[in-house]
């Protein structure tokens, strides 16, 4: 029998901000990641006991206007970082804040993951045109 050992890589960002206190914070450093993006890309923050970011995994990148999202790519990151909780990031290339009922599906099924496994999204952002839409903010999380 072959085991394969994995490996994981990692590429290091600087960022002024270390603390998630506020949606605008984690749009500051998604920003960096999303900006003149022409595809969906999603993005899952981990962080640890204070809120702080100690890794990101970009989940996957999909068309123009949607984004294959699946827990199992969204928590792997999550577990392997040890994080005690996500912020999960995604952006609208048409400029959008609008959340479709894809949007609205995907966080809520994430949510019920990450109760399950123990590590809770404590926000689910768009990212489009000049600005975002914070479920949070919105009351949905």
């Amino acid at each position: 029998m072959i085991i394969r050992e994995m490996k994981i890589r990692y590429k290091t960002h600087k960022y002024k901000i270390h603390k998630i206190d506020s949606p605008s914070a984690v749009i500051e450093i998604s920003h960096k990641i999303l900006k003149n993006q022409t595809q969906e890309m999603f993005i899952a923050f981990c962080l640890d006991s204070q809120n702080q970011v100690v890794g990101y995994h970009i989940c996957t990148i999909g068309t123009v206007n949607e984004s294959i999202v699946h827990p199992r790519e969204v928590f792997k990151a999550a577990i392997l970082s040890n994080a005690t909780a996500i912020i999960l990031v995604h952006n609208h290339p048409s400029g959008s804040l609008n959340p479709s009922r894809e949007d609205e599906h995907t966080c809520e099924r994430l949510k019920e993951a990450g109760k399950i496994i123990g590590i809770p999204v404590l926000d689910f952002l768009i990212i489009g045109g000049k600005g975002y839409c914070s479920f949070k903010e919105m009351g949905k999380i």
